[in-house]
């Protein structure tokens, strides 16, 4: 459908209803390469390619206006098309995508987790974080100074490098466990994470908690470490332990404080179970913010994974849609109230805190994923040692459609990379007598292509359960070989890059973090609003 139609509207249109206190969600569809070259400032990605996919988790709700967006529209029609077969009520398309954005005026970022990344350099700016220089930092290492360093990423970031000596300590971890962790308020404590924006975060996440030590963030983290041509550790396991009943009573009395102070109510059951019944007219999302490994082990059925630093900083690949409600839920009556002060601070108003200790009927597992589909049709699969049987006697293609990083660290011998858009092009070059089989991480996109393939009359398998199956029975992969050269189905970010690379790219990395601040200001009213929530030592007791 083009620009002339009545389901598209102008830059100007849109501008208003980002103003307005209506839900809209705005989905980029490009490949998510693309889209970190240029796009809106509120605007998600949710590529084409992978839209029965991200669809659910980002717009849950079908009657949410959505307005879809790539380059110049090439695109976007089919997005739209898509939609509606999907069961999207109300879809229109930005009248000539980004550029007909900056043409009216308006300003593109360039990049990824633009809003949180912007948040936490406006937090650094307005709130004057401090922040201690790597350089320094090993010298009181090595002056064997009273020095805690928290390491606010994923575990599993921690585990592949870390500085020497730091504790894993994700940022909804750390009022949770600081007590636990530091016994002395002479501590000098360093946050740090990969880049910038989560030792800020954290930092001042403890700040904000009226801890007695001094806290600061270790300016550019392990890039600033590197660059300094400092050393990192691999495989560190060491992380902060949960905190004894004493240290949890101060831990809660701490982030009430912070939450309170943020504006952020708690809601009883009943309210949250009257929220459920609304879904339909208003969309609601629930986010568990503890650790990956405590949601597998218990949660609650309605509840989404999602590690709270990752929340603040990655937003935008959790929420699809404005002015929704958020609920938080953990079950220690920290994390929750730490994560839902800064989701406030976000812009998000309509944050609330649901108490899930205890008579909570819970479930054990990996958060499930929710593929919509359009019209399906029975998918035929094949296991891997099928497969591998197969590859031995040279009678299948292997096409992996995940994505270009993943398929550089190890694919399926032999097998060759395609986007989902891509694979009937690459069909072209191959022998009709060969069987086609369709992998990706987990084998449902997959499952998805081969729909596709089988629509447009080509037989086709997919992996069940994907390369991680294939690799799970001990089954070998490959690693992309050759010159290194970035896809554009993927954000490709500053640790992508061979060794040779990275500095380059660190240092280009920290300068567009460094200039997200002017950007902001250049676009207006973001949104994002860093507040002074400081409560200092002596504010708690009061």
């Amino acid at each position: 459908m083009s620009a002339s139609d009545s389901a598209s509207l102008t830059p100007a249109a849109l501008c208003e209803l980002l103003a307005g206190t209506g839900e809209i969600a705005v989905l980029d569809v490009r490949h998510e390469g693309i889209f970190s070259r240029s796009h809106l400032l509120q605007a998600v990605s949710a590529p084409l390619t992978r839209l029965e996919v991200v669809i659910d988790r980002l717009v849950p709700r079908l009657a949410t206006p959505i307005v879809v967006v790539d380059e110049a529209e090439e695109i976007a029609a089919s997005a739209q098309r898509k939609l509606r077969a999907l069961g999207y009520s109300d879809v229109r398309v930005l009248q000539g995508g980004t550029r007909g954005w900056v043409a009216a005026g308006h300003v593109a970022f360039s990049g990824w987790n633009v809003p949180g990344k912007t948040f936490g350099e406006l937090v650094e700016h307005e709130l004057g974080t401090p922040a201690i220089d790597p350089l320094a930092l090993k010298k009181k290492l090595d002056d064997g100074e009273d020095v805690v360093i928290l390491d606010s990423r994923t575990f599993r970031e921690f585990r592949e490098f870390s500085i020497p000596g730091a504790i894993s300590c994700p940022t909804a971890e750390l009022v949770y466990r600081f007590h636990e962790q530091v016994k002395s308020p002479q501590t000098l404590v360093v946050v740090n994470c990969a880049g910038r924006t989560r030792s800020i975060i954290g930092a001042q996440t403890l700040i904000n908690a009226g801890v007695p030590n001094r806290v600061v963030s270790l300016r550019n983290s392990t890039m600033g470490w590197l660059l300094e041509g400092l050393v990192l550790a691999n495989g560190n396991a060491a992380f902060a332990p949960a905190p004894s009943a004493q240290a949890l009573a101060e831990a809660r009395e701490r982030a009430a404080t912070m939450a309170r102070n943020a504006g952020v109510p708690g809601i009883t059951r009943e309210e949250y179970a009257r929220m459920q019944g609304e879904a339909a007219e208003r969309t609601l999302y629930t986010f568990d913010v503890r650790t990956p490994e405590e949601y597998q082990a218990g949660h609650l059925p309605c509840a989404r994974s999602a590690e709270g630093g990752q929340l603040v900083q990655a937003m935008d690949e959790y929420v699809g849609t404005r002015h929704a409600r958020i609920v938080l839920v953990d079950h220690d009556g920290v994390r929750a109230q730490v994560v839902g002060s800064w989701l406030r601070q976000l812009g998000r108003s309509e944050v609330f805190l649901l108490d899930a200790r205890g008579e909570l009927q819970l479930e054990a597992g990996a958060e499930p994923v929710h593929v919509r589909r359009e019209w399906p049709i029975e998918v035929r699969w094949i296991g891997a040692d099928e497969l591998q049987r197969s590859l031995a006697a040279c009678k299948v293609v292997v096409i992996d459609i995940d994505n270009s990083l993943a398929f550089r660290d190890g694919h399926v011998p032999g097998a060759r990379f395609a986007t989902r858009d891509q694979v009937a092009d690459v069909l072209r070059s191959v022998d009709v007598e060969l069987e086609v089989v369709i992998t990706s991480s987990d084998g449902v996109l997959a499952g998805l292509a081969a729909e596709d393939l089988c629509r447009a009359g080509r037989s086709a398998r997919a992996l069940l359960g994907g390369t991680r199956s294939w690799s799970a029975l001990g089954f070998p992969l490959d690693r992309a070989q050759g010159e290194f050269r970035p896809d554009e189905d993927i954000w490709y970010g500053p640790y992508s890059y061979p060794p040779e690379l990275l500095h380059q790219h660190f240092r280009a990395y920290i300068d567009w973090e460094l200039a997200l601040v002017q950007g902001a200001r250049r676009d207006g009213d973001t949104g994002l609003k860093p507040r002074n929530l400081c409560l200092g030592p002596t504010d708690l007791a009061t």
